[in-house]
């Protein structure tokens, strides 16, 4: 199995760079997720989409449809491209340390 090293941070990932074990996530893992999305900096947008994926998560054991994303959020789908280029399913579920998405390509 891929384990995912950044400066200290070490966690085992699939083969898509998806964590798999989410407890394993902090916020300080995201940080180091992000750099392989092109995210250079976690702003409050970034952890505004990043904790509604995540309670989302744990509430229902999947990630939330898109479109339920975008309304809970406030956030368009342009919006959520340009705060994670790669999308809301690969980069923000991945930084969010949530396991890769049912549809994911």
């Amino acid at each position: 199995m891929p384990t995912f090293e950044y400066k200290d941070i070490k966690v085992e990932v699939d083969e898509d760079g998806f964590i798999e074990q989410p407890e394993q996530w902090n916020e300080e893992v995201a940080k180091a997720l992000a750099t392989t999305e092109d995210v250079e900096e976690m702003t409050e947008d970034h952890w505004k989409i990043v904790n509604y994926l995540r309670d989302y998560y744990k509430q229902f054991g999947i990630a939330p449809m898109i479109r339920k994303l975008c309304k809970e959020t406030g956030f368009s789908l342009k919006q959520i491209y340009e705060l994670y280029p790669s999308g809301p399913a690969k980069g923000a579920c991945k930084v969010a340390g949530l396991t890769k998405p049912t549809g994911c390509v």
